[in-house]
């Protein structure tokens, strides 16, 4: 049925915005995600880090940002520094490099929170989605047709838990 259709639609949008989300939370890996949305003020104009440069992943925990105009390099320290997501920048002579320091216990702790914070977010937004389908299925379906319709939507809903628990499962296992 369309409805069914319509409701996979919408919570696979909500959940690849919150597979996103994720990537942006910090864990002991370096994560592109997390500096290049990093809004930037250089030439009369904000632009992001990505657009400033290409981003690489030096392990064990640094990323380097290879400026594309060397004269960006005092910008982006700038604006990471001020971005408040707690890492080392240093700049070089042909780019920027970001630390990422060991993390805390209590570090984790808020990372945890922030983490459960943005599932329940998504849970939010599924069941706002879902009501919407349900709204729709009462009003133009017949009995029969309600039953199994609304019977289809919540296997999909406990689908769509069951994944966000993984990805909140794995995601705190990798702090």
């Amino acid at each position: 049925m369309e409805y069914q259709k319509e409701f996979s639609d919408k919570i696979k949008n909500i959940l690849e915005s919150f597979r996103e989300e994720l990537m942006g939370f910090r864990t002991n890996r370096p994560s592109s995600k997390m500096i290049e949305g990093v809004k930037v003020e250089y030439a009369g104009s904000v632009l992001t880090v990505n657009q400033l440069g290409s981003i690489g992943i030096e392990p064990p925990r640094d990323i380097f940002v290879s400026v594309w105009d060397r004269s960006a390099v005092g910008a982006i320290v700038k604006a990471i520094e001020s971005s408040n997501l707690g890492l080392g920048v240093q700049a070089e002579a042909t780019g920027v490099r970001i630390r990422f320091p060991e993390l805390t216990e209590e570090r984790k702790k808020e990372l945890q929170k922030g983490i459960k914070s943005s599932a329940e977010e998504a849970r939010i937004k599924m069941r706002m989605a879902r009501d919407e389908v349900n709204k729709k299925i009462s009003k133009e379906a017949d009995e029969n047709t309600k039953f199994k319709a609304k019977e289809d939507l919540q296997k999909a809903v406990d689908q769509f838990n069951e994944s966000i628990d993984e990805l909140v499962e794995s995601k705190i296992k990798d702090l």
